[in-house]
């Protein structure tokens, strides 16, 4: 019988990142989240981070997280973007339609905002806010979270839009803050 090679050091690094990653967020859901988040968010937390951890970052596992994204908490659109060479370049998103800019400048829209602050943002109506560059003509509200590497690194953002007027809230904030987190690392290559 042959063996199979042992596991990188880098490897088994990252698979470890991952498993303490799951972990804490399993204690997260379990032990805090009772009194913030519903419990059906914490099972839909549970379920990404699983199906990340098993199936690695492909592209197409990439559009599956984005699409478990939206469904958790029926969005009508998710976008995850990197940064490359000073641009917002869309990773993957939801539906057929491509964004209106599936490239922008580091120092424009609403991800250039949440760029330059390191905070997430929520736009209630984005008609009313001048950052706003439309994905869909459609859009009327908006929040954009940053997606952090081990170093708290800026690397990316998790988008969810919306065709209601102030759709999102602090329960948004926090599930796609968490979603972030559990997917930063498919954005480092």
């Amino acid at each position: 019988m042959t063996r199979s090679p042992a596991p990188s050091r880098r490897s088994r690094k990252t698979l470890i990142q991952k498993v303490e990653i799951l972990l804490a967020l399993v204690f997260f859901c379990t032990r805090l989240a009772s009194r913030m988040m519903k419990t059906t968010t914490c099972k839909d937390l549970q379920a990404i981070g699983a199906f990340v951890l098993a199936g690695g970052c492909t592209k197409s596992r990439i559009k599956q997280v984005a699409e478990m994204i939206r469904v958790a908490r029926n969005y009508r659109w998710v976008g995850i973007y990197k940064i490359a060479k000073k641009e917002f370049a869309i990773v993957s998103e939801t539906g057929d339609e491509p964004p209106t800019y599936p490239r922008f400048p580091i120092t424009q829209g609403l991800c250039g905002a949440v760029l330059e602050t390191g905070k997430p943002i929520i736009v209630g109506d984005v008609r009313k806010d001048p950052r706003y560059l439309p994905t869909f003509h459609t859009t009327r509200s908006e929040i954009i979270v940053p997606m952090t590497n081990n170093h708290k690194h800026i690397v990316g953002m998790l988008d969810a839009e919306s065709d209601k007027v102030n759709a999102f809230g602090d329960e948004d904030r926090q599930f796609l803050e968490r979603a972030a987190g559990l997917i930063a690392h498919c954005l480092v290559k």
